[in-house]
């Protein structure tokens, strides 16, 4: 079988049945799935009947089963992000949730709200940037993974031979999964980031891609998913490669970042910065060692880099994920720490060079994976940087643009597109690219995990930090607090269920979404908001009299600070918290 997926099909419905018809050339298969009985079959294109009402689709991301049964989710919109090695790169950037049932007859009125909450879920899994897909290329895996695999792997499916961490819409294939048959209509999806650019230095062309591969795995959003799991699976995994493609060349480098690899937690409770709790009970090494094993097997040695503040409420993660690594005792793992905030104080950004020379000679020993156009390979990538800060987003995105950019430097150098004694920052066309690149790769991280666009972005796009880059920082940083605190609960649920950690049963008698939101929770947040704005606009347009406009400033200013210290008081009380899966707690 070969590892390609139909690429072009047509979607038939009728009362009884879905038809997916593949329409690629040569191509005769019709997937049948059953409305009534959820069966599955392979048929032919004779078996389509000719009252089926008729739509294009771009690929089958899976079913999934809620209150009112099962549904099929199929692709309806694609954007071509690129090319690389003779494979289109996609984008999916529209879906369609289609019911097996007819008719909602059969549910009750608590059914009816619940099937449209599941679905609310669904659809904002799906409504968040970042699906991409090939139908002939294996995207869940590195250039240097691709170059060391058997024959018997190449003929593998797409489904079968990719990296379950980065197949996001995995859960929701195990159907098609199951049936080996149907392979070339289970379509793997990545969720993360891709760009692709055509670029040319010194009159020699080269393609630059960049791809961000976000883990399926523990995956979810910033204060309800922190540290580690049993699994030793981190939070906010990423595998980041970039790459360059040049007179038949390919060259790649990869980088990971993901959470503090240990129990703790920082669940939202209305303070700006929840205090960090590390769990006392567990067991530290059991999990710690899980995550370095596979990551050693999977990448090599492991240099970490850690960017958490060195004081505050940062301090014990930095100390204890310090002890850890000392005492596991690896050769293959080197600790790094490098306090991002107190290093660059004042906007001096410059001194990020500081880590970078320090690990310059370890980077050089890692090297990178390079294969010649002849597919020799000449040099093998030996390991990969972990970086992480607090939420792997802002500070160590930062960080690993700088890092891929010195490889970059290196990989040019050998492949001839750049001149000896060039340097990349002075090639200002390439630059502008690169830069943005990663503040691209930055944003869509970040709205991944945290819910709004990266911090620090300005000094990714120009090189400097700027004043109106820290005002849309601390803009950004709002939309993180009112999200985190108010609407997460919800996002983390529909992840969960998107996922599988969560399945609908609809014969439970009891849904977790059937217990009542308290007033407070509604009304607070409203209170608050309206509050403080009525003050503000109290400052802003004076009354007749002064003593007028100082006596509506000091009622409204009185009512929000008053709301903001009742929700201190007992502020988890008032946060948005998931209901469908249950959080291990962090003592």
């Amino acid at each position: 079988m070969a590892a390609t997926t139909y690429e072009r099909l047509k979607l038939h419905t009728t009362p009884e049945k879905f038809y997916v018809e593949a329409c690629d050339d040569g191509a005769d298969d019709v997937l049948i799935i059953d409305r009534v009985s959820t069966e599955v079959t392979l048929s032919v294109k004779k078996d389509i009947p000719p009252s089926a009402v008729t739509r294009p689709i771009f690929g089958i991301l899976g079913t999934i089963h809620l209150v009112a049964g099962n549904y099929l989710i199929v692709i309806t919109k694609k954007k071509k992000i690129g090319e690389f090695f003779n494979h289109v790169i996609w984008k999916a950037t529209d879906f369609d949730v289609l019911s097996y049932k007819k008719t909602m007859l059969h549910l009750t009125d608590i059914q009816l709200q619940d099937n449209k909450t599941f679905l609310a879920m669904i659809n904002h899994v799906l409504s968040v940037d970042g699906f991409y897909f090939s139908t002939t290329y294996d995207l869940t895996h590195t250039l240097q993974r691709l170059s060391n695999t058997s024959p018997e792997f190449q003929e593998m499916s797409l489904l079968e031979r990719a990296d379950q961490r980065f197949v996001w819409n995995g859960h929701l294939l195990r159907e098609l999964s199951a049936q080996p048959e149907v392979h070339r209509f289970a379509l793997p999806v990545l969720h993360g980031f891709i760009t692709m650019h055509s670029c040319s230095i010194n009159g020699k062309y080269f393609d630059w891609i960049l791809i961000s591969r976000r883990s399926c795995f523990r995956a979810g959003v910033r204060y309800y998913v922190r540290g580690i799991d049993s699994e030793g699976h981190a939070a906010n995994f990423v595998e980041t490669e970039q790459i360059v493609h040049y007179n038949g060349s390919r060259a790649s480098f990869v980088q990971t970042r993901g959470s503090i690899p240990l129990y703790w937690s920082q669940r939202p409770n209305l303070k700006y910065k929840p205090r960090p709790l590390i769990n006392k009970v567990a067991n530290h090494m059991d999990g710690f060692q899980r995550h370095f094993d596979s990551q050693v097997i999977i990448y090599g040695r492991q240099i970490i880099i850690n960017l958490v503040n060195q004081k505050g409420s940062e301090k014990p993660l930095e100390q204890a994920f310090a002890t850890m690594v000392s005492s596991l005792a690896s050769g293959m793992i080197r600790y790094i720490a490098f306090d991002f905030h107190k290093e660059c104080k004042n906007m001096r950004w410059d001194r990020l060079s500081i880590l970078v020379d320090q690990v310059a000679e370890m980077q050089d020993e890692l090297s990178y994976f390079l294969v010649d156009p002849a597919g020799k390979v000449l040099t093998n990538q030996e390991g990969v940087f972990r970086s992480n800060c607090m939420d792997c987003l802002d500070r160590t995105n930062v960080i690993q643009s700088l890092l891929a950019r010195r490889s970059l430097q290196a990989q040019l150098q050998r492949l001839g597109v750049l001149h000896v004694g060039q340097k990349l920052e002075e090639q200002d066309e390439f630059e502008k690219i690169y830069k943005n690149a990663w503040a691209d790769n930055a944003n869509a991280c970040a709205k991944q995990y945290a819910g709004t666009g990266a911090l620090k972005t300005d000094f990714t796009r120009t090189g400097k930090r700027t004043q109106l880059g820290l005002i849309m920082d601390g803009w950004n940083s709002l939309i993180r607090y009112y999200k985190n605190n108010f609407s997460d609960g919800f996002r983390q649920d529909s992840i969960d269920l998107f996922l599988g950690n969560y399945s609908v049963d609809e014969l439970d008698s009891h849904s977790p979404l059937s217990v009542p939101r308290d007033l407070k929770f509604l009304a607070l947040p409203i209170i608050m908001v309206v509050a403080f704005s009525m003050c503000i606009i109290c400052l802003l347009m004076a009354g007749d009299t002064w003593t007028e406009t100082l006596a509506y400033v000091l009622f409204w200013g009185v009512a929000s600070i008053g709301t903001f210290f009742i929700i201190l008081y007992n502020g988890k009380d008032f946060v948005d918290a998931p209901r469908l899966v249950q959080k291990e707690k962090i003592d």
